[in-house]
């Protein structure tokens, strides 16, 4: 059901690489479809996104209004849900809240000695375009963890795209809009959506930044328009790294191995441990468990495609794997997390210890689960309160500045040959 492998086996390095690869780059005929979206909507604007709602949706609907949906609509869905299911958003909410406010960023400026000031003024994008997943998949938590930190860095006006397939809305998605203070929703999705935001139509306005998961379509759709705006990532399948030093539960591990594969058939499950004993047990609690799982098919069909329990010399081997695996989730599933906490250095999220479940960071511990994938992590970091600010640099020169640094940028620019950049530092020079 899941391949066995050893860090000391022959071309190890070579087969782990194997287990890893995955190629992210959608089908021909996805990016062909996904073309023509763009340039209808960027061409027809509102017109085009109509036509592609009524194709994909099932929504026949003449005008763009009909397909906002007013503010008093998310609030009554969220007056309505259930009291557990209203404190669990709320309680998950003022967690994620908490969190991000420690990560905004401050503007700062120094002041040289002959009065000229540097500095860095910091400034929150105008608008955001957050996609949310619609029909069949459909994530409140998706809501809060791209919505609070955009409200944090005090973005000014946060839009929402969420498809309703038939009309088909999820009353937990539109209570976690209106708890965060989403300040426009919009009943599209796919490309059609990504489109809209990007380049804007009549109804749309264009936002800045384009944030949120999404299907083949929506992640090539946001390859395309970057640069048009920016976008937070194009993620890879679901991952979940790990380590463990034979002192815990194995049927915690399996199950934890499960959260992740249970995804889709391409999620990425793997552990690593030193004793060859604990990991017998390991397999021995996922032939048990799997079959009291729902999503049973899901979850064998990622575990033998893509997942591995290894054996590993010691716990410092582990640790190098994982940087090379730089993994989305990372669970230190040992006795002293801590100590291991110092020689991991590419990792999206790191769960320390026994209790330290990944699910809690999907939806309620605090920090971001909008994590880098496919090894990204190696130069990427989790969405948060600054990708929502950007930074401006301030140079004040003063008179008496102006002499010090005109003969260097004189020298430099003559150097490559842009004369009236020298002629400009060198004009303001007594």
């Amino acid at each position: 059901m899941i391949r066995r492998m050893s860090s000391r086996a022959s071309g190890f390095l070579a087969a782990l690489d194997a287990l890893l690869a995955f190629d992210n780059s959608t089908d021909e005929a996805i990016e062909r479809a996904v073309a023509d979206i763009l340039a209808a909507v960027r061409m027809h604007g509102d017109a085009a996104v109509l036509d592609c709602t009524r194709r994909f949706d099932r929504l026949d609907v003449a005008t763009m209004a009909r397909l906002e949906l007013p503010l008093a609509e998310l609030k009554a869905a969220f007056d309505g849900l259930p009291a557990d299911q209203r404190g669990a958003l709320e309680q998950a909410a003022e967690r994620v809240r908490l969190y991000h406010e420690r990560q905004k960023l401050e503007s700062w400026e120094y002041t040289e000695a002959d009065g000229t000031r540097l500095g860095q003024q910091v400034k929150p994008l105008d608008r955001v375009g957050l996609y949310v997943p619609g029909g069949k998949a459909a994530y409140p938590s998706s809501v809060l963890m791209n919505a609070i930190p955009a409200k944090v860095a005090g973005v000014g006006d946060l839009i929402m795209v969420v498809p309703t397939p038939g009309g088909q809305k999820n009353a937990l998605v539109l209570a976690a809009a209106h708890l965060v203070g989403v300040d426009r929703v919009f009943t599209i999705g796919g490309a059609q959506a990504v489109g809209a935001l990007a380049y804007g139509t009549q109804t749309i306005p264009q936002v800045d930044k384009i944030v949120g998961p999404g299907n083949a379509y929506v992640a090539s759709a946001k390859r395309r328009v970057f640069g048009t705006v920016g976008i937070d990532m194009v993620a890879g399948p679901s991952e979940v790294l790990v380590i463990a030093d034979g002192s815990g539960n194995p049927d915690w591990t399996a199950i934890d191995l499960f959260a992740q594969a249970e995804h889709d058939e391409l999620a990425q499950a793997i552990l690593l441990c030193p004793d060859p004993v604990y990991l017998d047990r390991v397999a021995a609690s996922i032939e048990i468990l799997l079959p009291t799982m729902p999503r049973q098919a899901t979850i064998a069909a990622s575990l033998a495609g893509r997942g591995a329990l290894i054996l590993v010399t010691d716990l410092d081997e582990a640790c190098v794997i994982a940087n090379r695996i730089a993994p989305e989730h990372l669970e230190l599933s040992v006795a002293d997390p801590r100590a291991l906490l110092p020689k991991i250095r590419h990792a999206g999220a790191i769960f320390m210890g026994h209790h330290c479940s990944e699910s809690l960071g999907d939806y309620c511990a605090g920090p971001n689960h909008v994590l880098p994938t496919s090894r990204s992590a190696r130069f990427s970091s989790p969405l948060g309160v600054y990708d929502f600010q950007k930074r401006s640099s301030i140079i004040e020169v003063s008179a008496s500045g102006a002499q010090t640094l005109g003969p260097i940028a004189v020298t430099l620019a003559q150097g490559e040959g842009l004369i009236a950049h020298a002629r400009a530092a060198e004009i303001r020079l007594k």
